[in-house]
């Protein structure tokens, strides 16, 4: 007997945390033997010669005898890839659930991160907005929407993100006063710290909080304990903070004490 049930196309695949941490300790060292992998990670080394093929197949890693290194390709394009592919559900839903809470004809401000330009791709089915942003990636997508009007700030471009910085760029984004700032984070320490890997991004957000009547953080619950370098901002300067699932302690009970509204995406 055939089965005349329709093929669905299989789910977006996305590293999961161990494989993410792999590639991350790849990312800082440029080529890593596996058996170093396993010691970082303390798996076997059977767990991470499967995490490795896993990702070699989703073209995230390139192998060669006894180890692993990054894809030979222009670094900025393989990195931006990387990071589009991790978490795409969790960051689609969240995407969804951001661009419903938005007023209509709001005025708003866009980050940098693979996060916020899924919250543009959504925001390509909401007309009558305003937005300005110093991140080319939004800036494109958004020129695909015909009831938008778009002002991208100028400044030095940084190519690992296509995003500008500089004091041209914060000096144009003072120019504008917004309804809501959308912004992202590397992560979130469990003081509520929001950490970069870079301090140069923290006068471009301290500009957005600063215009924005609101401020809203876009982050996938992987996020949250993450460390970076970089301090850039704190949680409880947010307004609203959208995520795809309940954050580990101690945040809910901080934002809760914060005042900050947690919204997790269905």
């Amino acid at each position: 007997m055939s089965d005349n049930s329709p093929i669905r196309p299989a789910a977006p695949w996305s590293p999961n945390p161990r494989q993410v941490a792999l590639l991350e300790e790849v990312r800082a060292r440029g080529a890593v033997s596996v058996e170093r992998l396993a010691q970082r990670l303390d798996v076997t080394m059977q767990t991470v010669r499967r995490d490795v093929q896993r990702l070699a197949d989703a073209g995230l890693l390139a192998r060669f005898h006894g180890g692993v290194s990054l894809p030979r390709e222009p670094a900025r394009v393989g990195a931006w890839k990387e990071r589009q592919a991790m978490q795409a559900d969790a960051k689609a839903r969240i995407a969804r659930s951001v661009v419903a809470a938005i007023p209509d004809g709001a005025t708003l401000m866009l980050g940098v991160g693979t996060t916020v330009e899924a919250v543009a791709r959504e925001l390509l089915n909401r007309p009558g907005l305003t937005v300005v942003t110093y991140n080319l990636h939004v800036a494109q997508v958004l020129n695909e929407h015909r009831d938008c009007k778009v002002h991208v700030a100028g400044g030095t471009l940084r190519s690992r993100d296509s995003a500008m910085e500089g004091d041209s760029t914060v000096d144009f984004l003072r120019q504008f006063k917004v309804d809501l700032a959308i912004q992202t984070t590397l992560g979130i320490d469990p003081d509520g710290s929001l950490r970069d890997r870079d301090q140069r991004e923290l006068p471009v957000a301290q500009a957005m909080q600063a215009q924005a009547r609101a401020t809203w953080l876009v982050a996938d619950v992987s996020k949250f304990s993450q460390t970076a370098l970089a301090r850039v901002g704190h949680l409880k300067d947010m307004r609203r903070v959208f995520t795809e699932a309940l954050p580990p302690p101690p945040f809910p009970q901080l934002l809760q004490e914060w005042d900050v509204a947690l919204t997790i995406a269905p």
